[in-house]
């Protein structure tokens, strides 16, 4: 089970950009989540996945050689959901309908993860050199974290400045 959880039901073992798998299947998650419960329920799942994500990684890590193997995805769904959580909040307290995602919000959010969860910048370095499970899980936290900030400023300009 921690494997499925862990490589999200196989995703991670696509033999290329298996983290840039995970962040793109966790597109349409995160929107699914938004359409069903809003951002209370996007903000909920993400808490519970990295959760279970973390638990998942103590498992499986423990049968592999590395403390961070490539394979396990389960960390860039975390990630890409904590850098969506401004998109969806925004919509959800200008009491847009749920089915409402605009793609520019997403395609920032998602480029953006992926640039901090590639690049490791400060303390996203720092939770990457932990070697343990809770830094393979908090380093694509606080990648999402860096780019949610980016993304609500990006959306702050774009709606306050040239709107």
């Amino acid at each position: 089970m921690s494997k499925i959880i862990a490589t999200v039901f196989g995703v991670g073992l696509i033999p290329f950009a298996p983290g840039t798998f995970g962040s793109l299947l966790a597109l349409p998650l995160a929107y699914g989540l938004h359409v069903f419960g809003g951002f209370p329920m996007l903000l909920m799942a993400t808490s519970l996945i990295f959760l279970l994500g973390w638990a998942a990684t103590i498992h499986y890590t423990k049968t592999t050689d590395s403390h961070d193997p490539s394979e396990v995805v389960i960390d860039e769904v975390a990630g890409q959901w904590v850098a969506l959580l401004p998109v969806s909040g925004g919509l959800w307290f200008m009491g847009f309908d749920p089915w409402v995602f605009p793609y520019p919000g997403w395609v920032s959010a998602f480029i953006l993860f992926r640039l901090f969860d590639i690049w490791k910048p400060l303390w996203v370095g720092w939770a990457d050199r932990l070697d343990t499970p809770m830094g393979v899980m908090l380093d694509d936290v606080i990648a999402g974290g860096f780019a949610a900030i980016l993304t609500a400023a990006a959306a702050g300009f774009a709606h306050g400045v040239l709107m």
